[in-house]
């Protein structure tokens, strides 16, 4: 397995990011630095029959309660400024104090960005001006000049997303050394497919405050009943790519998948309960590994980062 890389770069420090990130977004003051608009709720995990094939770790074979945060993009998207087109995202937390893991998935399989560099370039020429937009010139040179930025963009524009958190499919970009219990390591990438709601894409011209439409949906759901959603491992081949997040791996919608197991939300949770801290993608219990990609080595800090500068 590659090792984690670790990065010096004088310019894309995860303190740049995380101030260009605030300033795409309108430089809001005391939340997240992305996906500010958010809900916390809680509920439970039940593990499959066959996630000790894929890893050892107790936080995915074993039932645990889950904290998890469900949560809407800048409405300044530098994959777009069309509303029904911005990111979600599904953060969670499974296991117990000793055996915890911190997993951070999105409604698009891909990162805007391989690099630092590349990702402090592509929020700087998003930044928007007076006018509250972003300079449609300056934008346009960059994506001319890293046309890997554009994948998510186009992932997004192809696939419209449900009118409702429950029926998103959400995806983590990276690539992790997952172990199992014979000792076995390989790569895997997690996918979390909803059950039993709807999954159909909402029609054009969704208002620009869907994140409360979103986040009035979920709390009926929940209060109506439970949301459910299959927690997946997709599964490695040989020489798939491990170190680009801009990029899935062949044929990846088609390829072999594991359930790990389920999570059902339960309840609502004060948004508190998942403002106090962060889900912290380096959280991962013995038996899933850190990624090698430079976007993650990064990220652990910007998160803390970002936790000091909204308190």
């Amino acid at each position: 397995m590659p090792k984690p890389p670790t990065f010096q770069s004088p310019t894309a420090t995860p303190a740049a990011i995380v101030d260009a990130l605030k300033a795409v977004a309108g430089d809001p003051p005391k939340v997240r630095a992305s996906f500010a608009k958010g809900r916390c709720v809680r509920g439970t995990y039940v593990p499959s029959d066959r996630a000790e094939e894929i890893t050892r770790s107790r936080s995915f074979t074993r039932p645990s309660r889950v904290l998890a945060r469900f949560s809407v993009g800048s409405s300044h998207s530098i994959a777009t400024n069309r509303a029904p087109l911005l990111l979600r995202g599904f953060s969670f937390r499974l296991g117990d104090a000793h055996h915890s893991s911190d997993i951070l998935t999105q409604s698009a399989p891909v990162h805007f960005a391989k690099t630092l560099e590349q990702m402090l370039a592509c929020l700087k020429a998003h930044i928007p001006g007076p006018d509250g937009n972003p300079d449609i010139e300056r934008v346009k040179a960059f994506s001319a000049a890293n046309p890997e930025a554009m994948y998510q963009a186009s992932y997004i524009t192809a696939h419209p997303l449900p009118r409702n958190f429950a029926g998103t499919t959400y995806w983590g970009v990276h690539s992790f050394p997952a172990t199992n219990s014979a000792g076995e390591t390989r790569f895997i990438k997690f996918k979390v497919a909803p059950v039993g709601a709807n999954v159909s894409p909402a029609e054009s011209g969704v208002m620009a405050d869907s994140d409360k439409l979103l986040h009035d949906d979920m709390e009926h759901r929940i209060t109506s009943g439970n949301v459910r959603f299959s927690l997946m491992a997709l599964l490695d081949r040989p020489g798939d790519p491990t170190m680009d997040v801009t990029i899935r791996w062949p044929d990846e919608d088609d390829r072999d998948e594991v359930r790990l197991g389920t999570i059902v939300i339960t309840g609502l949770e004060p948004d508190q309960a998942c403002d106090a801290s962060i889900f912290d993608p380096a959280n991962l219990a013995e038996g899933i590994a850190h990624p090698p990609d430079e976007i993650f080595a990064a990220r652990r800090a910007a998160y803390a980062l970002s936790l000091a500068k909204r308190r």
